[in-house]
C-alpha cells in the first residue's frame, strides 16, 4: 500500500491522508475535487484546458478508449466527459493468469468542466485521435472582439 510523505504515525497530516485514502475507496478512486475545476490526483482522464479568442480548447488524455462510447454533453455552462474503461487483464477467478499489480484505472469515469459564459454550446467539436480527445467549444459571435470605424 502506498504510504503519503505526510503519513507519520501520530501525525494530523497522517491522519487526514488516512482519511483521503478512505474516501477514495469508497468513491470509486476518484476523491472530491476541491471545485468543479479541479480534480483528485489521479483522477481520470487527465485534461488541459486552453483559450484562445475564438474558442476555449480542452484536451483529455484518454489512452486505450473506444471513442464510440464516451459521452460528452454540455448543459448550463459545464461541459461533461463520461465513459468506461475495461481492463485487458484477467478477472482474479481466471486460474492461469494471477494479477500481482494494477495500477491503471479501470471502470466507469466522469469529468465535469466548467466553461465561460460566453462559449456556444451549439457549436462544439470533439476529435478522439492517438489517445487523446481534443473538444473544442466555440465562443459565442456577440463575445468576439470587433474592430469599430471611427467616423
Amino acid at each position: 500500500m502506498f504510504e503519503s510523505m505526510f503519513s507519520t504515525p501520530g501525525s494530523l497530516f497522517g491522519e487526514f491522508d488516512r482519511l483521503r485514502r478512505e474516501m477514495d475507496e469508497v468513491f470509486g478512486g476518484f476523491g472530491f475535487p476541491a471545485s468543479i475545476r479541479s480534480a483528485a490526483p489521479g483522477a481520470f482522464p487527465a485534461i488541459n484546458l486552453g483559450n484562445t479568442p475564438n474558442s476555449v480548447e480542452i484536451y483529455a488524455f484518454a489512452p486505450g478508449l473506444d471513442p464510440a462510447k464516451l459521452e460528452l454533453t454540455v448543459d448550463h455552462g459545464v461541459l461533461t466527459l463520461a465513459g468506461e474503461r475495461s481492463s485487458e487483464l484477467p478477472d482474479s477467478s481466471d486460474d492461469k493468469q494471477r494479477v500481482i499489480s494494477r495500477e491503471r484505472p479501470i471502470g466507469s469515469f466522469m469529468r465535469a468542466i466548467s466553461l465561460p459564459d460566453d462559449v456556444d454550446p451549439e457549436h462544439v467539436n470533439a476529435e478522439y485521435r492517438n489517445g487523446m480527445l481534443h473538444v473544442s467549444v466555440a465562443r459565442r459571435e456577440s463575445a468576439q472582439p470587433r474592430r469599430i470605424t471611427v467616423q
